[in-house]
């Protein structure tokens, strides 16, 4: 079958996106191949159809747990067979879908680097018919790259095992040292390398200077009308900053981590299918999500790094329509970004520290622990030990994303109940037992099938229900799993801890230690690039984005901020024709500079140039109510 037939039959398109035909054909010839595209170029594309075109199964390496349950979700709808193993997964389950990526006529196989390093992994993996190797968020893989994952450094095991099956690494964002450290460590052959350029021609990047950031956020939104993607940094500012925006009239609903998976898949369904316009998330949001037609992307914070920012922006305008990638900035911006990516950044000492105290807080004796699975209170920790959070956190992450442990984050765990009883038996129970009439139903009634199968409760939701204090109701749910009438496994703690390596202390950090600093300094370096790019009002923020990515032009965009701002001060009379402007205005009554920026087509920062400028001359004056008057 040819690509395009695939690609039909499956996707619905009837032509490839720019470099997807030369990238899969380089595939199909069995050559090592490169893929730099950028977000929005269609990657996944590049190796699902030369997989599905060849007898066999395609390995496919993700860090993204989300992105690969998306990814295998899709291919599940389009009647492709499609595994994703994720954690929290049983050594009965894992033994099962391995036996039937070998048997069971599989085309993907998802799994995570980590994931790659078991023994019963790697010996299956090596019973089965491979057609392909790809390697997705290749740049993990460079410790110069975003998001340095030392475990990608292992994926050649799969070379080993497969040594004539070729590899695809595929990612959107890589500079030059970075790739060079891809086909390095992937032992790529002759590697067949393909680049798309960084260059998003329909996208405006903006950097607005404002004092008022709510303000600039309603004028944008009504300004620019359509789907709206708004990136803040926590989870409660998507609530905020939804209930702001919804309070003047615009189409809105967040999404974060710690909704429920009913609530993201709601949510998302609703910006994508145009119900509601705007969408308030933090920064995971968006990743494996194609919608075309986004207007405008929003950053309220400074993003961390231009790699992440450049992938958040490019989730505009698809469609290839002028689009808008705005980033609001305050004066104080600058010293939050330090303090919350610099300040924050644990040192080797302390990362042995909290290594440390993570041991004596399991009880885990020198050399023991390996693979022991540890229930987590990170609140308790922290307390216990008095540690900070913010350091304590990235310590812990620093462990997770060098192999010393896993951190699992629940956030929304949920009890888990079943009801182990026949229905006579229960209503039998239930005569004698009164008091606990309304906690049966109210489960019986909100969670079908838990007579079936464990099932997942939220226990705010129950405790709201009954309308009785948590602890009764806990109390109540002890006694029916005592009398036998339930299974009940409670989630007491926010996260879980598995010990990937035996207790050695500082023997078990010191192989890292170098890794770590590596990354604090890489940290900084895109810190500072990020302020750079902000302040910087003279070069065309499209050039400075693409030179970044080491990709040179003399070409100008046209739409951004400063191109703009350049265009409009080489516009004669400009200054006079935002004085005639304010003027006229104010003709009929006094205006804020908020009303005022309503009126008149230029940015924040002339109009209060202007103003000062009609102020010195005695045209206009400000009144005790903050607003101009003519004088």
């Amino acid at each position: 079958m040819h690509p395009i037939e695939v690609l039909e039959r499956y996707w619905h398109h009837t032509s490839f996106r720019p470099l997807q035909e030369e990238i899969i054909t380089s595939v199909l010839n069995r050559e090592d191949t490169f893929a730099l595209l950028p977000t929005g170029g269609g990657k996944s594309v590049c190796f699902q159809i030369p997989a599905l075109i060849q007898d066999g199964i395609c390995i496919v390496i993700s860090p993204l747990v989300a992105l690969m349950k998306d990814q295998v979700n899709t291919l599940k709808a389009k009647g492709i067979k499609a595994i994703a193993l994720t954690s929290g997964m049983s050594y009965k389950d894992l033994d099962t879908q391995l036996d039937n990526c070998i048997y069971g006529n599989y085309k993907f196989l998802y799994l995570s680097p980590e994931r790659l390093q078991q023994p019963l992994v790697q010996e299956r993996i090596q019973q089965m018919r491979v057609n392909l190797i790809a390697v997705d968020e290749a740049h993990c893989i460079s410790q110069w790259g975003n998001d340095f994952r030392p475990a990608y450094k292992n994926i050649s095991v799969l070379r080993q095992m497969h040594p004539h099956v070729n590899c695809i690494a595929l990612t959107a964002t890589a500079k030059h040292n970075v790739v060079d450290d891809i086909v390095e460590n992937l032992d790529f052959i002759n590697p067949k390398i393909y680049k798309a350029s960084f260059a998003r021609p329909n996208i405006a990047y903006n950097v607005i200077h404002t004092d008022d950031k709510l303000f600039q956020l309603e004028h944008i939104l009504k300004k620019y009308a359509g789907s709206s993607i708004i990136y803040v940094r926590n989870r409660r500012a998507t609530s905020d900053i939804h209930n702001f925006i919804s309070a003047k009239g615009l189409s809105s609903t967040f999404y974060h981590g710690g909704i429920t998976n009913k609530e993201k898949q709601e949510r998302l369904y609703q910006w994508t299918n145009g119900q509601k316009e705007i969408m308030v998330a933090t920064t995971a949001f968006g990743m494996g999500i194609d919608k075309a037609n986004v207007k405008t992307v929003i950053h309220i914070n400074l993003p961390e790094s231009l790699e992440s920012y450049y992938q958040e922006a490019g989730r505009a305008g698809r469609n290839g329509e002028l689009a808008h990638a705005i980033i609001l900035k305050q004066h104080v911006d600058e010293d939050h970004l330090r303090n919350q990516f610099l300040s924050t950044l644990p040192s080797v000492a302390f990362v042995k520290t909290v290594y440390n105290k993570l041991c004596n807080y399991f009880q885990i004796s020198y050399g023991e622990g390996e693979n022991t699975m540890h229930q987590f209170d990170f609140k308790s920790f922290c307390s216990h030990y008095k540690l900070n959070a913010s350091i304590t956190y990235n310590a812990l992450l620093l462990l997770d994303r060098n192999a010393i442990i896993t951190l699992t984050q629940h956030f929304n765990f949920r009890t888990k109940i079943q009801f182990i009883t026949t229905n006579t038996v229960l209503f039998q129970y239930l005569e004698t037992h009164l008091d606990l009439n309304i906690l049966v139903k109210v489960l019986l009634r909100t969670y079908g099938g838990i007579f079936d199968y464990e099932t997942k409760v939220n226990l705010s939701l129950v405790v709201d229900k009954v309308n009785l204090p948590e602890k009764q109701v806990i109390a109540q749910l002890q006694r029916l799993e005592k009398d036998e009438v339930i299974s009940l496994q409670m989630a007491n703690t926010d996260s879980e801890i598995t010990f990937l390596k035996p207790r050695e202390d500082d023997i078990t950090i010191n192989p890292i230690a170098k890794t770590i600093k590596q990354q604090h300094t890489l940290k900084h370096q895109q810190i500072e690039s990020v302020l750079h790019y902000v302040k910087n009002d003279s070069i065309c923020r499209s050039q400075q984005l693409l030179l970044y990515f080491g990709e040179k032009t003399n070409k100008t965009c046209g739409i951004c901020s400063v191109c703009i701002a350049k265009a409009s001060s080489l516009t004669t009379n400009t200054n006079e024709a935002i004085t005639f402007q304010i003027i006229k205005a104010l003709q009929d009554e006094a205006l804020s500079s908020r009303q005022l920026l309503q009126h008149i087509q230029c940015s924040e920062q002339v109009l209060l140039k202007s103003l000062s400028e009609l102020i010195e001359v005695n045209k206009i004056k400000l009144t005790h109510a903050n607003t101009y008057t003519l004088v």
